[in-house]
C-alpha cells in the first residue's frame, strides 16, 4: 500500500508526527506522499520528507484556498523547492470554486502557472478539482502532453468527470470518503470503473476519517495506518482480493511518482 495524499504538516499532527509514521509502517504501508498546500507547508513537507528517505516524499505547490498568496517569489520558491530529489510532484494545484477561499481568477492565475512548472521541470501533477470541472479541465488539457502524469487526488465527483479524468489518462486517488454510505454512494458506484492502472488509495489524513470504523474511535482525526481499512472497502466493491490490489495500488503510485 502507498498513501498518496498524506498533510503530515497539519498542526493535529504536531504532537505525534513521527509516531504516525512507525503506525503506518506497521500497517503495512509501503510509503506516503507528504501534500505540500501552500508555500509554507511544502517547504515543511519537504523536511519531513527528509526525515524518511525512501518511504516519505512530498510535493510542492498551492492549493487553491491560498491562491491569493500566489507571488513571483513564491513561484521562485516553489520551483526551487521541485528541484529537491524527495520532492515528487507539483501541487496540490487546481481549482475549488465550492468556497472561493481565493478568487476564481486567482485560482486559475496560479494553476497555470504551477502547470508551467511541471511543463518545464517534466513533474507529475497532484491535483484537486471541487465545483470547477470544467474550467479545471480547460486550464489543464493543454498541458497534459507536456507532464509525465497527472492524479486527481480525492475524487469525488459523478460518472462524467470520472470518464473524461480516464479519457484524459489521468490517474484517480480514493480516500475514506469511500466508506461513508450516505454522502460516498455514488463514489461507491464509480470505483469499479476505475482501471487498475489507474487507482490510487490515500488517506488525506487528518482529513476524512472513515465514517464506518467500528468501533468508532474517540478522535475525528484520520491517519495513514487506517489506509488498509480503505483498501478493504476498495477491493470490497470492486469484487478484488484486498492484497494485490493493494501491491497493484503501490506499483501504480511507484509509476506516477517516478519511484523506480
Amino acid at each position: 500500500m502507498f498513501d498518496i495524499g498524506v498533510n503530515l504538516t497539519n498542526r493535529q499532527f504536531a504532537q505525534d508526527r513521527y509516531e504516525v509514521v512507525e503506525r503506518a509502517k506497521q500497517a503495512g504501508v509501503n510509503g506516503m506522499l507528504i501534500t505540500g498546500t501552500s508555500l509554507k507547508e511544502s517547504i515543511e513537507a519537504h523536511q519531513l520528507a527528509n526525515h524518511y528517505p525512501d518511504y516519505c516524499w512530498s510535493t510542492a505547490g498551492v492549493h487553491p484556498h491560498d491562491a491569493s498568496g500566489w507571488s513571483i517569489s513564491c513561484e521562485q520558491q516553489i520551483y526551487q523547492l521541485a528541484a529537491e530529489s524527495n520532492v515528487a510532484a507539483i501541487g496540490e494545484c487546481g481549482l475549488d470554486f465550492n468556497r472561493n477561499f481565493s478568487t476564481p481568477q486567482q485560482q486559475e492565475h496560479a494553476f497555470s502557472a504551477q502547470l508551467a512548472i511541471a511543463a518545464e521541470l517534466e513533474m507529475p501533477l497532484f491535483l484537486h478539482c471541487r465545483d470547477a470541472h470544467q474550467r479545471f479541465i480547460e486550464l489543464l488539457k493543454p498541458w497534459l502532453s507536456k507532464v509525465p502524469a497527472a492524479v486527481v487526488h480525492c475524487f469525488t465527483g459523478n460518472r462524467q468527470e470520472l470518464e473524461e479524468y480516464l479519457s484524459l489518462g489521468l490517474y484517480v486517488g480514493i480516500t475514506g470518503w469511500i466508506c461513508d454510505e450516505r454522502r460516498g454512494q455514488e463514489l461507491r458506484e464509480l470505483v469499479p470503473l476505475i482501471p487498475a492502472d489507474k487507482l490510487l488509495l490515500e488517506t488525506d489524513a487528518p482529513y476524512l476519517l472513515p465514517r464506518d470504523l467500528k468501533p468508532k474511535p474517540t478522535s475525528r482525526r484520520n491517519e495513514p495506518a487506517l489506509l488498509a481499512h480503505i483498501l478493504q472497502e476498495v477491493a470490497i466493491l470492486r469484487g478484488e482480493d484486498a492484497a494485490c490490489l493493494g501491491e497493484i495500488t503501490r506499483q501504480n503510485a511507484n509509476r506516477l511518482l517516478r519511484l523506480g
